[in-house]
């Protein structure tokens, strides 16, 4: 199957995406968020795929196969890794906030179940493990502001319409300072380096705040100050 193949599936469902913000809001169901951005995916998934098969990192992964979920989940592994490392502060931010690397993967099964050819369905579910990752290493926490910051700051690095239609739909409920926070989250996506074709198995025993340096990544500003 090539990538021309999958096109039928890029069509927008605004509606759809309506929608579930809607059920997003009332019920606070977290699962509506990967319905939204399975239907507001357009040709990001693909463009941003073919992007990750042309760098040199992204042809090593697809030829390796790499899945960066067995690193993710492997606790006691990570517990192993320098004090200091992005691994080890990934690993208590995981469990600060009780999650698990194999929980992500279950909540979105719902939106992730149609078909792709198998480099394709590789790629996106690195992008998926990658999610509590970028939460460290950008500095957004997982609080309702924290987490519009991470949609606008991902959507300068994958696109994807339906993180713009949740901050956009959420906007005119932001105070002033934390839309101040949501435009710095925009700046910074645009700014720092992709982190969608770096070597993550090797970056989390590399200490964070080195690897925020060699990303170009700038912690934020206005966020900590508008969350407080």
């Amino acid at each position: 199957m090539t990538i021309v193949s999958v096109t039928a599936s890029t069509r927008l469902r605004p509606l759809k995406a309506m929608r579930a913000f809607r059920v997003l809001q009332a019920t606070g169901d977290t699962s509506q968020v990967f319905v939204i951005l399975r239907a507001m995916r357009g040709k990001a998934l693909i463009n941003t795929f073919r992007r990750f098969a042309q760098s040199a990192l992204g042809k090593k992964v697809l030829a390796e196969r790499r899945d960066l979920l067995p690193a993710l989940a492997d606790r006691e592994g990570l517990r192993r890794l320098p004090a200091g490392s992005l691994g080890r502060a990934y690993l208590a931010f995981m469990e600060e906030e009780k999650l698990s690397a194999e929980g992500l993967v279950q909540a979105s099964e719902s939106w992730e179940d149609d078909p792709m050819p198998p480099d394709i369905d590789l790629f996106r579910a690195r992008m998926r493990e990658l999610h509590d990752v970028s939460h460290v290493v950008t500095g957004y926490g997982r609080d309702p502001l924290g987490e519009l910051c991470l949609l606008a700051f991902t959507y300068r690095q994958f696109g994807n319409l339906g993180r713009l239609l949740i901050v956009a739909m959420a906007w005119s409920q932001i105070p002033a300072p934390g839309r101040a926070a949501v435009f710095e989250a925009w700046r910074n996506g645009r700014s720092c380096a992709w982190l969608g074709d770096q070597d993550w198995e090797v970056l989390l025993g590399r200490p964070l705040d080195e690897v925020r340096r060699e990303l170009s990544l700038t912690l934020p500003l206005r966020y900590p100050l508008a969350a407080a």
